[in-house]
């Protein structure tokens, strides 16, 4: 069955289609600028990527575009839309009420539309690709693929924040966790490469991006995760802020005289390794190279950076009575071994040795400890699309 998976953000559309049989990447894409003028990159596997500016005044054009170019006679991967057998779609909240994956129907999206105050950049954007997918694909099965439904397994005691019990009960304010896809994909594949049966170990997920977040996966299931309600809490981030005390915002809205849209700008869009890095930037090669010009503030939040990943990797240790694995991956986790070897200089406790010539490699999935560290450590590249094409086939089928 060929699958076409689709995520959908609020001005931008990402795709790929696969063939589940084989689990080749047939072609893949990204549509931009959605709504404002528009363009359309389309890679066929063993293909050219071709760029073309299209305009798309919403995300049904951005959907029909996609599909024309999967069908295009010249550079097309399929004949017709009969040999696309479902869609999945990525939904980043579903709340309490999805603890997996499910099929997309009428009742589903009214759900999904309940948790958009929980995720409003994000729930809403996804249910314009599912609409414009119904309407361009009638008939064809769709399935949503939640970025929160593999940390419902976390306990009360994961979840539940200080605050009045009133709020968790009529506003449901608890932590959520995101990335679910990425850590449970990871995960699986750790137990895999250990040969030990997934339900039976204790692994520290890193997913290291310019959106970060940790999760310690228990006997094959999330028991705590850094992000909480949003993806805003947890590590310090590309541009935001991660964990910070609360009464800062009373002190900074107070001496800057912002309001909340103000100081909500301020914590997901500048702060971060780009705030604390004073403005150079938020991908962490321009920060290594910054660093390595002897720029204070770029070092510091590369230290920074490190420090606050290792701390929830040692809470997470606690949080399992142990650890025995700890796998990086995303854009940071799969590719800089300078991170890796700095946040692993303070697991020596955990009697982690790494071997420098495995943590060399980039994008690799390889075991980056020696034979003799008591726990493992690995790089193992996550691949979202190919987790939700999975879930996808098994509840269509």
């Amino acid at each position: 069955m060929n699958v076409l998976v689709i995520n959908c953000g609020s001005s931008s559309l990402k795709f790929q289609l696969i063939n589940s049989d084989s689990e080749e990447v047939l072609a893949k894409g990204l549509c931009e600028r959605i709504g404002i003028d528009g363009s359309l990159t389309y890679q066929p596997a063993g293909g050219e990527k071709v760029k073309s500016d299209k305009a798309m005044p919403t995300h049904t054009e951005a959907i029909q575009f996609v599909i024309d170019a999967l069908t295009d006679p010249d550079t097309g991967v399929v004949k017709s839309l009969d040999e696309i057998g479902a869609v999945g779609h990525r939904v980043v909240h579903g709340g309490e009420k999805f603890a997996s994956s499910a099929v997309i129907t009428e009742e589903m999206k009214k759900a999904v539309e309940e948790c958009n105050d929980l995720a409003p950049l994000h729930n809403p954007a996804n249910l314009i690709g599912i609409n414009a997918c119904e309407k361009l694909m009638p008939g064809t099965p769709m399935v949503g693929v939640f970025d929160t439904a593999f940390h419902q397994t976390m306990p009360e005691k994961a979840y539940m924040y200080g605050l009045p019990y009133a709020y968790y009960d009529k506003y449901k304010v608890r932590r959520y966790g995101f990335h679910g896809t990425s850590h449970s994909f990871v995960s699986k594949r750790v137990a895999e490469i250990v040969g030990v049966p997934y339900e039976a170990t204790k692994t520290i997920v890193c997913h290291l991006g310019n959106g970060a977040s940790i999760c310690a996966v228990l006997n094959g299931k999330s028991v705590d995760t850094s992000m909480g309600l949003t993806p805003l809490e947890g590590l310090v981030m590309g541009t935001r802020s991660g964990d910070i005390d609360p009464a800062i915002l009373e002190f900074i809205a107070k001496k800057e005289n912002l309001d909340v849209a103000g100081l909500m700008k301020m914590l997901n869009k500048e702060s971060g390794v780009y705030g604390l890095s004073d403005g150079v930037s938020s991908d962490f090669r321009d920060l290594c190279a910054a660093a390595d010009e002897g720029k204070k503030p770029a070092q510091i939040a590369l230290e920074v950076f490190g420090y606050r990943v290792a701390k929830y990797v040692g809470s997470y240790a606690a949080a399992m009575n142990g650890v025995d694995n700890i796998v990086f991956t995303a854009g940071i986790g799969e590719n800089d071994g300078d991170m890796r070897e700095r946040i692993c200089g303070y697991l020596g406790y955990l009697g982690i040795e790494i071997d420098k010539e495995a943590n060399a490699k980039r994008g690799e999935e390889v075991i980056i400890s020696t034979p003799d560290s008591r726990v493992k450590v690995l790089v193992v590249p996550t691949n979202e699309e190919l987790a939700i094409a999975r879930e996808t086939v098994a509840l269509v089928k």
